[in-house]
């Protein structure tokens, strides 16, 4: 089909399971709706997307056939097909929003299941709309998703309260994400998923670090036990105006963050492994580069997103 609407509608379905709404989406549940939340829903996103990066490792399917398939996004085409990791996250994202935001926040059930179900088809259509999986692919993603978030929404505050609490955490979470990052991948040729799978390790360990320290120097950024549970109803201009510039003023942080350590650890990685700079995008897709700078940069995004940023706000009066 030809379809404008179509394109650009599940253009935005694509786009839910990308960086850029990453970027976007936590920031603004950590620092304009709730860090419990946004804490939580980090280390669903973190495990949901490893075990599929993974998954589609061992079993190696390849992407639908073009032709008889017109592929309308090629960023993605290195990697493997099943499961679909967009279809996992954009079931587990929504899902986990919703079992950790209802009845901490008052709003109807029937608003969060509408939500939650348009969010997960939306994705779900627009990975086989754009020709970068079969409709089994999808499917399996999604039940992959569910299975995952019934072992892991259980044990979600244990890990939580771990990550701030217990005295040893950063050097078990750094260790645990290194390691994870490391032993998984053995590619028989390079594919955007090892990268991914580095930076969203790099990320979850970032933030939990973040946690720890935010725990430590005794900075509470979680709605007071009072206030709960939270309302949709208390947003005013003023509020709303104060969330926007947060956001912006944050976003554009975090992305200096990114692009300044980016800067600097890929030329560093490559002095320490004697790998030639002059083909920087041939650097970049060695394992001894690419995992580093992956994991420290998007670790200090992480690490920016919960203590770094919030700190500055502080400081502004904005928080």
């Amino acid at each position: 089909t030809r379809s404008r609407l179509l394109y650009y509608l599940f253009s935005l379905g694509t786009e839910l399971g990308n960086e850029l709404f990453y970027i976007l989406f936590f920031p603004c549940c950590i620092w304009n709706v709730d860090a419990w939340l946004g804490r939580r829903l980090v280390i669903v996103w973190v495990w949901v997307m490893y075990v599929g990066q993974c998954t589609k490792d061992v079993v190696r399917w390849p992407r639908p056939a073009s032709p008889p398939v017109v592929k309308l996004e090629v960023f993605y085409s290195s990697e493997y097909s099943m499961p679909s990791t967009h279809a996992m996250s954009g079931t587990a994202i929504p899902l986990a929003l919703l079992l950790l935001s209802y009845g901490r926040w008052q709003y109807p059930l029937i608003f969060g299941l509408i939500l939650a179900f348009c969010w997960c088809l939306l994705v779900c259509c627009s990975r086989i709309y754009m020709g970068m999986h079969s409709i089994l692919d999808v499917i399996a993603g999604f039940l992959y998703a569910i299975l995952i978030l019934i072992v892991f929404h259980p044990v979600v505050d244990l890990i939580d309260n771990f990550n701030l609490t217990y005295k040893y955490a950063p050097l078990i979470i750094i260790s645990l994400h290194l390691a994870l990052g490391i032993f998984s991948f053995t590619l028989d040729t390079w594919s955007t998923s090892r990268g991914d799978t580095a930076q969203i390790l790099g990320c979850g360990a970032g933030v939990a670090c973040g946690s720890h320290v935010n725990y430590l120097m005794g900075i509470d950024l979680d709605p007071p036990p009072d206030t709960l549970p939270l309302s949709l109803s208390s947003l005013t201009v003023t509020v709303f105006g104060k969330a926007i510039l947060r956001l912006l003023i944050g976003v554009i942080i975090l992305l200096l963050t990114k692009v300044a350590m980016k800067k600097a650890t890929i030329p560093l990685a490559c002095k320490i492994f004697r790998i030639p700079l002059d083909d920087v995008r041939k650097a970049r897709q060695r394992m001894e580069v690419e995992l580093p700078y992956r994991y420290i940069t998007y670790g200090m995004v992480g690490f920016s997103l919960v203590f770094v940023v919030p700190r500055l706000f502080s400081f502004m009066g904005l928080s």
